[in-house]
């Protein structure tokens, strides 16, 4: 932990920082691209660089999902350190999964504000790790499989 307010530094790093994203398009959005921010919304409450405490949710190598927070009181010199990282692997169950998430960051008090985005995010990243099954053939219906049979028939 820095001897520098939080507010301080986003007062200071707000509009110049390496995740912020600037897009001219709908209206001047900006969005972030801090491992440690849920939404990627560029706003104080959700910004990890800033905030002491900071929950950020990843895709895990092998798939499942990676939670990273911030340790609380630690030196601000060791920025590798700095963090603790919890993985659920593929074969476990969404509801292990999500329940872990909200026990590391509702139920222990940490961040319990961002409960509901930190459970969202493991389930958007559960959703595209899950294998697409494959359309099956659509089979002709009415006038067209009338055809078909009398096609076979004779």
């Amino acid at each position: 932990m820095s001897n520098v307010s939080a507010d301080l530094i986003w007062e200071v790093s707000r509009n110049h920082n390496s995740y912020l994203v600037k897009r001219r398009t709908g209206g001047g959005v900006q969005f972030s691209r801090d491992p440690l921010n849920l939404l990627n919304k560029h706003s104080r409450t959700h910004s990890g660089f800033v905030n002491h405490q900071a929950i950020g949710i990843q895709p895990g190598e092998k798939g499942g999902i990676v939670l990273t927070t911030k340790k609380p009181h630690t030196t601000s010199h060791t920025p590798a350190s700095n963090v603790n990282q919890t993985t659920w692997g593929p074969n476990k169950t969404g509801r292990k999964t999500y329940a872990g998430v909200v026990g590391h960051t509702a139920k222990r008090g940490y961040r319990p504000d961002l409960r509901r985005e930190a459970v969202a995010r493991a389930s958007a990243i559960r959703q595209s790790q899950r294998l697409k099954k494959d359309l099956p053939e659509k089979k002709p219906r009415g006038a067209k499989a009338k055809k078909a049979a009398e096609g076979k028939a004779t």
